[in-house]
């Protein structure tokens, strides 16, 4: 096996077995049908969404929006089928600290200074854990039996 092809294989392992293997299946689950919730706001409210990135001095407040809806919704997306969960959440955590980095830091509030930080620890731990059980990177890496590994 060459160096990309076991890079790749462990990239879609879990470090969980058994029933704690469920753990980052529901955390991906749940956090990925927040963002992509979040990222329909982007294209559904874009003018708003454009005038809250500009209050949040981010620069060319217009492309950004798209952007970071773009990241958020494919980011999520795949969290939800657990493809690519690892450089998902490795973007998406990213994608907080900026979050942080502007909203959090000029408007503060429940939402940018306390789901912000949430996300941001849980994409750090999918990072780490990997994509649990009922993900399309399991069933790439062939079957395994949803209880014991």
């Amino acid at each position: 096996m060459t160096d990309l092809a076991r890079t790749v294989h462990a990239l879609r392992q879990t470090r969980f077995s058994g029933w704690a293997a469920w753990v980052p299946t529901v955390v991906r689950v749940v956090a990925g049908g927040f963002f992509v919730m979040v990222a329909m706001g982007k294209f559904f409210d874009y003018s708003k969404e454009v005038d809250d990135f500009r209050s949040y001095e981010v620069p060319w407040a217009e492309v950004a929006v798209p952007f970071v809806g773009v990241i958020e919704l494919v980011g999520g997306i795949l969290l939800v089928v657990g493809l690519f969960v690892r450089p998902a959440a490795f973007v998406l955590a990213l994608n907080m600290v900026g979050a942080l980095a502007t909203a959090g830091r000029v408007e503060g509030g429940s939402f940018h200074l306390v789901y912000g930080p949430a996300l941001l620890v849980l994409m750090i731990f999918l990072c780490w854990s990997g994509p649990g059980r009922l993900s399309l990177d399991e069933r790439a890496t062939g079957f395994r039996h949803v209880f014991v590994r």
